[in-house]
């Protein structure tokens, strides 16, 4: 009578007690595949939704300061525009981070055009807000600060991820 060994089936959950030491990392990046995420769409996942966070609670303290009356903000017209204008790009911004985060792995087979188009979009995604909030801090009636020119490299940054996500 010959013994044979009895396999136990092991949930994802229960460490393997017989398994390599670098079976986890090998657990890791199949589930990585399996689950279609990856290092570059968990991070554009994580600061869109941050983005969408942050800045939608921008649109509240904006407001506040409307109905407030606060004259640093309604005093100076090219002030409340520039941070109007960062509240409304940083939400949509946040928003196409998002998407990308749930789209990339489709669209994107190349990794290494993934980890690209993943870094542009999110520094897009953060210097255009940031030029538009920053142009407006220090902004004379007439003209925004120096901080301005964030707006079109983080736009250029942006439109580039884009292109290169729609193109696959």
């Amino acid at each position: 009578m010959s013994k044979k060994k009895k396999r136990r089936d092991i949930s994802p959950d229960e460490p393997d007690s017989g398994a390599p030491a670098n079976s986890t990392a090998a657990a890791a990046s199949k589930a990585t595949k399996d689950t279609g995420k990856d290092a570059p769409s968990e991070a554009c996942l994580r600061l869109g939704w941050t983005m969408v966070a942050v800045f939608l609670g921008m649109g509240l303290v904006l407001e506040s300061m409307h109905l407030i009356k606060l004259p640093y903000y309604l005093d100076f017209h090219l002030r409340r525009e520039l941070w109007t204008l960062a509240h409304a790009h940083g939400t949509l911004l946040g928003a196409i981070n998002i998407l990308f985060g749930l789209s990339a792995v489709r669209r994107l087979t190349h990794a290494g055009k993934r980890a690209t188009a993943s870094k542009l979009l999110r520094a897009g995604a953060v210097l255009v807000p940031l030029g538009f909030l920053l142009g407006g801090i220090g902004a004379a009636e007439g003209d925004p600060s120096l901080f301005i020119i964030l707006v079109p490299i983080g736009a250029l940054l942006a439109l580039i991820a884009v292109v290169i996500t729609a193109l696959g």
